[in-house]
C-alpha cells in the first residue's frame, strides 16, 4: 500500500474498521464484536426505519469501500475487510425496537454462527454483486438468518416461557 491515493486509504481504513481489521486471529469476529459495542450508541437509539436507511447506506458505501480495499490490497474479499460484519450484525438488530443486553449477546452468537458456517444461499451469495458489494450481501444474509432466530426465540419465549413465569 506505498503507492495509494488518499481516497485509497480512506477506503481501506473504513473496510478494515481501521486497526480491527489487522488484530491476530479472527478478524470477523472482532469486527462483529465492534458492531455489537457501536450498535447502542450508533444504531439502536433510532427508529426501525432509520436503522433500514442506515443499513443501505452502510451496504453501498461499504460495497465501495471494500472493493476499493480489495484493489488496494490485491486479494478478493482479505479477511481484514470487516465492514461486512458490521452490516450482518447490525442486519440482526434493525427491527426490533428495544434490545436487552441478553439479545444483543444472543443476536452475535446467531450471527458468528451464520457467517461461519454460511449455510444456503449465503454461500454462494458472494458472486451474485461484484466487487465490494459481494463482499458485503453474504454478511446481510447472515444477519437475516440470525434476526429470523432472533424473531423466532422472541415469539417462543413470549408465546410459551414468559406466561409460566407469571
Amino acid at each position: 500500500m506505498t503507492h495509494t491515493s488518499t481516497l485509497d486509504r480512506a477506503a481501506t481504513a473504513f473496510a478494515t474498521l481501521g486497526p480491527v481489521g489487522h488484530l491476530p486471529k479472527a478478524p470477523g469476529t472482532w469486527g462483529s464484536a465492534v458492531a455489537v459495542i457501536a450498535a447502542p450508541f450508533l444504531f439502536l437509539p433510532f427508529s426501525p426505519l432509520t436503522r433500514c436507511i442506515i443499513l443501505a447506506a452502510l451496504f453501498v458505501v461499504g460495497g465501495l469501500a471494500s472493493g476499493r480495499a480489495e484493489t488496494v490490497i490485491g486479494s478478493k474479499d482479505p479477511g481484514c475487510v470487516i465492514i461486512d460484519e458490521v452490516l450482518g450484525q447490525w442486519m440482526v438488530f434493525a427491527l426490533f425496537p428495544i434490545m436487552t443486553t441478553w439479545q444483543i449477546l444472543l443476536g452475535f452468537a446467531l450471527f458468528r454462527l451464520f457467517d461461519i458456517t454460511k449455510p444456503w444461499p449465503v454461500h454462494s451469495a458472494e458472486t451474485w454483486l461484484p466487487g465490494g458489494f459481494g463482499v458485503m450481501i453474504d454478511d446481510l444474509l447472515a444477519g437475516c438468518y440470525a434476526a429470523l432466530c432472533m424473531w423466532g426465540a422472541r415469539h417462543a419465549y413470549l408465546a410459551w416461557i414468559a406466561p409460566m413465569m407469571h
